[in-house]
């Protein structure tokens, strides 16, 4: 995730970076400006004479609004779900804060224990980063050898993590130093570990329909590819500018909001999850080897 300051807004202007939508659609803004240079021309030498033509600004005026309509609400559901994810996120860093916590001030937990749970905490955040990727990595994980060769053949990761987190409890518990509400405490927190994968997983396997997405598309093709029939009766060829200028931010709104309703993956403006890992493993090994 790009990190910035919002009150320089006027180096953000002159600025370039791998996300800006022009170095995206370039080649779709020359298309366009091409095509709608051969529909004016088109009307200016054939049906420029024609009056039906000249009340089309009305029609399109509502049109346009009924799109922005719909562009809101499409960038509005597509930051809904990258804000859900990084509240999902920072729910994560929490919990596991909180489950270390109650690890080391806990008398119940040897050295050895707590050893493992520095690995097996950070080791959950960072296989669920990669699980809402490509696949999770080997080897950011710290594992044993013999933990490698197991997790290497299991399909879900990091279920699996969890459930040989459930293992260290239940094997402290067996010792019979581990009492009733000291193992539902630390439940509480386990289990909201999972929670918040479920509730990432359905973030990054729950697109919007695709019925939505393809009709949005047209509509704005045909909008802007119609446009000069209104323009240029008034602007003659400057609507080709006038019509460009439209297809860019119209459809720049659509990319954005593609690329933040999945904002587990490694775009410029999706969410900081590696940086997130970082700290929780961070925080965890200061708490837990203090």
């Amino acid at each position: 995730m790009i990190k910035y300051n919002p009150k320089n807004w006027f180096v953000h202007i002159l600025s370039f970076q791998k996300s800006d939508t022009i170095r995206i659609l370039w080649k779709e803004l020359i298309l366009m400006a091409l095509l709608t240079t051969a529909i004016s021309y088109l009307e200016i030498e054939f049906i420029a004479k024609a009056s039906w033509h000249r009340e089309l600004m009305a029609v399109y005026s509502l049109v346009g609004f009924v799109l922005s309509l719909l562009l809101v609400f499409r960038t509005n559901t597509g930051y809904d779900r990258w804000w859900e994810g990084r509240k999902k996120w920072g729910e994560l860093v929490n919990n596991t804060r909180n489950l270390a916590i109650k690890i080391s001030s806990s008398s119940v937990f040897n050295q050895h224990d707590k050893d493992f749970f520095t690995r097996m905490i950070p080791n959950y955040a960072y296989a669920m980063k990669e699980h809402l990727r490509e696949g999770v990595k080997m080897d950011e994980l710290s594992l044993t050898e013999s933990e490698k060769q197991v997790l290497e053949n299991k399909e879900h990761k990091v279920n699996y993590i969890a459930k040989l987190i459930y293992d260290k409890l239940h094997e402290v518990k067996s010792r019979n130093e581990l009492s009733e509400i000291e193992y539902l405490s630390l439940d509480t927190n386990l289990n909201a570990f999972a929670d918040i994968n479920g509730a990432c997983e359905r973030i990054k396997n729950t697109p919007i329909p695709y019925s939505y997405s393809l009709f949005l598309k047209k509509f704005v093709f045909i909008y802007v590819t119609t446009m000069p029939l209104a323009f240029v009766a008034s602007f003659g060829y400057w609507s080709v500018l006038i019509t460009t200028l439209v297809f860019y931010v119209l459809v720049s709104m659509e990319i954005l909001a593609e690329e933040i309703e999945d904002p587990f993956g490694i775009d410029d403006n999706d969410l900081p999850t590696d940086e997130l890992c970082e700290k929780i493993k961070a925080n965890i090994q200061e708490i837990l080897n203090d």
